[in-house]
């Protein structure tokens, strides 16, 4: 089974969250239906970047990544390019 690493923007609010999923489809659902303690504050949310992965350790590498200061100029780069 595929690590898909997601990058989520809520528009309404300039928000981003980075997580993990191995079924994005019904992940997108969850945070939209207020499952998560930080997203649902801030709802809608959109997919605006996604990455696969053979192995965890890869995918949790690229997490951390994006979670790091340079993962959050990529991300904003990702933003200033996406038409909403």
């Amino acid at each position: 089974m595929k690590n898909i690493i997601y990058i989520l923007f809520s528009k309404n609010y300039q928000k981003t969250y980075v997580g993990v999923t191995n079924n994005l489809a019904n992940r997108l659902i969850q945070h939209n239906k207020g499952c998560n303690a930080y997203t649902k504050k801030y709802k809608p949310w959109k997919i605006i970047y996604t990455e696969e992965f053979e192995t965890e350790n890869e995918v949790l590498n690229r997490e951390r990544y994006l979670k790091s200061h340079a993962g959050r100029k990529f991300i904003k780069s990702i933003i200033e390019k996406t038409t909403f």
